[in-house]
């Protein structure tokens, strides 16, 4: 890695805190987790009822359990649940990146906000690494001091945001779907592949220079 180290690598002996609103979020002081946040409008009612109805068909198919997929998580092995997440992962990410909704994150002076409030309490609350606010949706890595703290910063990120960009686009109500993604790093490999992800991101939806806002961990903002 050509910078100094965000944080540590997710330890499956160490401590660990999982809190569940509609998805688990798990948190270990100082390990490197991969966050996505989206807009609200990004993908539609009908596309995230067509995905929970294919999940809980893999978890039948793939496992037998007969759950929920949120909750049969909790009861998968670590290769079924890692097969679980590159297979919904890439459906996310390849729809978010068609850059469905109003997109409005495309205009530079409405991503600023968003890097801003990501970039305001580095240092102190957390350590913010490479990032990227694409037109619907934001990729980032950071790590968290204390195990508690990656849903309230998450709650805070997307209160402060909402509130700002509404005020700046003159409207109200929900602007962010209320439950990120979020993903412990567990090896160098994923940490650098993650990180190419989120600096190819903007290239690979076809965005030009201006339609995104990339920063990367280390290094000036492109």
């Amino acid at each position: 890695m050509d910078d100094k180290p965000l944080g540590e690598l997710y330890d499956p002996q160490a401590s660990l805190a999982i809190s569940r609103h509609n998805r688990p979020h798990w948190s270990q002081a100082g390990a490197i987790v991969f966050i996505t946040f989206r807009t609200a409008d990004s993908v539609p009612r009908d596309v995230l009822q067509r995905w929970d109805r294919q999940k809980n068909h893999w978890i039948h198919r793939h496992t037998g359990i007969e759950l929920p997929w949120r909750d049969a998580l909790q009861k998968l092995g670590r290769s079924d649940l890692n097969r679980f997440h590159r297979e919904f992962n890439r459906c996310r990410e390849t729809y978010l990146d068609c850059c469905h909704g109003r997109c409005v994150l495309r205009q530079p002076e409405l991503a600023k906000i968003v890097a801003n409030s990501l970039l305001h309490f580095d240092g102190d609350r957390y350590c913010m690494g490479d990032f990227i606010v694409m037109p619907n949706h934001v990729h980032l890595l950071a790590s968290f001091a204390s195990e508690d703290s990656l849903v309230a910063q998450l709650d805070s990120w997307l209160h402060f945001t909402a509130r700002q960009i509404n005020r700046a686009l003159n409207q109200t109500g929900k602007f962010w779907q209320q439950e990120p993604f979020d993903h412990l790093v567990r090896s160098p490999e994923q940490y650098e592949y993650l990180r190419k992800y989120i600096r190819d991101n903007g290239k690979k939806a076809g965005l030009k220079r201006g339609e995104y806002l990339y920063r990367r961990y280390g290094k000036q903002r492109d």
